[in-house]
């Protein structure tokens, strides 16, 4: 067998021992987990979770998910609580607890903090006679399945499940919350997630820059404002405010055959397509993409407008 067979033998059997892990975890999770959920939905403070080697990098990561989906969290490290960050924890938080054996050292201050204190703690083990797991008030559970370098000394299986039982407790618990994109989009304002969340009232052009006239407007002036404006689009609005029309590059081009003696309202595009302020811009893309078009008007529960997003605003924003 040739070294690059013998490489994906072993990257493929390490992947299905791993997936084989995951689903033993799925089929054993019972109360405890539902009792964890119920617990962290009570609290009053964070979910300070830690734990020490690969467990504390696990422990980092359900941290950063758990706070960026609607549940305070933050990664304490085990060694520097034992060195004033005790100070921390409060009463009103829940521990987390990470460690596969359930007896590493470097948690037993951290673990006797919370009995003192009555601290509510979750432990997350494979053990679950350990010292972590008999101290704790809930028990989550990972199965005892070895490692997939097969010597048992490699966190590999038992670290893929930690992480499957955070990720598991932070949709719980953002679904428990009605957690919306929206809300999600609030942790996230950058990089392509925080474009592809970004809001059609965060992209558009409002207030003075809406270019606005009403419909008995001669075209010789509704040029100057559109020129004016420069987001090469009008719209036209009828007296109680509502969005009556609107003139494109093309309306005007179909409309060039005396144009100057015509009124605006003459010229647009009445009962143009339209979008909500609330709506994400990544579905205004899709509208402009449909409709072959390049801006939409942005109009209340009226119809009245209250902003103009052209396409280019989108691609800027990286919304595509």
């Amino acid at each position: 067998m040739s070294d690059a067979s013998q490489h994906l033998d072993t990257a493929r059997r390490v992947i299905r021992e791993e997936a084989a892990g995951l689903e033993a975890l799925a089929n054993g999770l019972g109360d405890s987990f539902a009792e964890a959920v119920a617990m962290i939905l009570s609290a009053k403070g964070r979910i300070i979770v830690s734990g020490i080697g690969k467990s504390g990098h696990i422990a980092r990561k359900i941290a950063a998910t758990l706070a960026s989906t609607g549940t305070p969290a933050q990664f304490v490290h085990p060694a520097e609580a034992s060195h004033g960050d005790l100070g921390m924890v409060t009463s009103d938080d829940i521990v987390l607890a990470l460690s596969n054996s359930g007896e590493a050292p470097e948690l037993a201050n951290l673990v006797a903090y919370t009995r003192r204190f009555q601290i509510p703690l979750i432990a997350l083990s494979s053990r679950p006679g350990s010292t972590l797991a008999t101290q704790a008030d809930v028990r989550l559970n990972i199965p005892q399945l070895g490692e997939a370098c097969g010597h048992g000394v490699v966190p590999t299986i038992s670290t893929t499940m930690s992480l499957a039982v955070g990720d598991a407790l932070a949709i719980a618990l953002m679904e428990a919350r009605n957690f919306t994109p929206e809300n999600f989009r609030e942790f996230h304002p950058g990089g392509k997630l925080g474009a592809r969340l970004a809001k059609v009232s965060d992209l558009m052009h409002d207030g003075a820059a809406i270019p606005l006239m009403s419909p008995d407007t001669s075209m010789s002036e509704t040029l100057l404002n559109i020129s004016e404006k420069g987001l090469g689009v009008v719209g036209l609005s009828n007296e109680d405010g509502t969005l009556a029309g609107i003139i494109t590059d093309g309306d005007l081009r179909r409309h060039m055959d005396g144009l100057l003696d015509k009124t605006a309202g003459d010229v647009m595009t009445e009962n143009p397509t339209t979008i909500e302020p609330s709506a994400l811009a990544e579905k205004a893309v899709a509208i402009m993409n449909e409709k072959q078009i390049t801006c939409l008007f942005v109009v209340d529960s009226n119809t009245k407008p209250v902003g103009v997003l052209k396409i280019q605003d989108c691609l800027r924003a990286g919304v595509v």
